[in-house]
């Protein structure tokens, strides 16, 4: 699913609000959670998961061309660790 595809779905759920206003909110969420990480900090949505950061050190890697040897920088990954509830759904078969 895509973010329009998402509020496709928010305005068919609720006819009452205006697809600005919840166009609105759903970009306010996920910047605030953009936000949040960026700062390092950890987002907990309970029954769906969490967001956080994790750091990768820098390695070498190898192009996969040419076989040469390449130095990767350390970064900065976001990671999503699935909620209790969430992955009881998935496997409800």
């Amino acid at each position: 699913m895509i973010k329009s595809e998402l509020l496709a779905k928010l305005v068919d759920m609720y006819p009452n609000l205006l697809q600005r206003d919840l166009e609105r909110i759903v970009n306010t969420v996920l910047e605030e959670i953009i936000d949040a990480l960026s700062r390092g900090d950890r987002v907990e949505l309970r029954g769906f998961g969490t967001f956080s950061v994790k750091s990768r050190p820098a390695r070498t890697g190898r192009n996969p061309r040419t076989g040469e040897a390449v130095a990767v920088d350390e970064k900065t990954v976001p990671y999503f660790k699935t909620g209790k509830e969430l992955r009881d759904r998935l496997n409800d078969n």
